[in-house]
């Protein structure tokens, strides 16, 4: 073993008792947030396309529950613009940027237990056909809804703690 190794071993097994002593607990461990929030939130219906992606994302990863004690309230807000340009101004790359503000809403009492919002982006390429520009464009769409449905979720995860009873 070289030394290297033997050093990168070494900051491992420090790592871990630093986690171990700043209190850090796994999300998805029995009887943790990402276990207790399993089929606890029903997102709100999807009005369009990239919603009902995005709801698909959040029912995947938390579960689906028609009688679940919280609601997920969320607003979208899609905006492209173009990144490459040719001299002759045309555009062959798009910039994707998604905004979405969300909250948990108990759905007996109405009470907003969290709220918050997230931003990401993707690209995509409008070189060749109408239809392969069109196809990057509704996969970039998608990409962007999961992107950011998995971010909803991590900030749920780290959040439920504090809200949930």
């Amino acid at each position: 073993m070289s030394w290297s190794d033997r050093r990168q071993i070494l900051a491992g097994l420090a790592a871990v008792g630093l986690l171990a002593g700043c209190g850090f607990q796994p999300a998805y461990a029995p009887g943790q947030s990402g276990d207790s929030l399993r089929g606890q939130i029903l997102p709100k219906a999807a009005s369009n396309k990239q919603s009902f992606i995005f709801v698909d994302r959040i029912e995947d990863r938390l579960g689906r529950n028609d009688a679940a004690p919280y609601q997920l309230n969320y607003s979208m807000n899609l905006s492209s613009e173009g990144l490459a340009k040719t001299p002759s101004n045309s555009t062959y790359r798009y910039h994707l940027k998604g905004r979405l503000t969300y909250s948990v809403v108990d759905r007996n009492t109405n009470e907003v237990l969290t709220s918050g919002m997230v931003r990401n982006f993707t690209g995509y390429s409008a070189i060749g056909t109408t239809v392969a520009t069109r196809a990057s464009q509704t996969d970039a769409r998608e990409r962007l809804m999961i992107l950011m449905a998995d971010e909803v979720v991590s900030r749920l995860y780290a959040t439920a703690p504090s809200w949930l009873p």
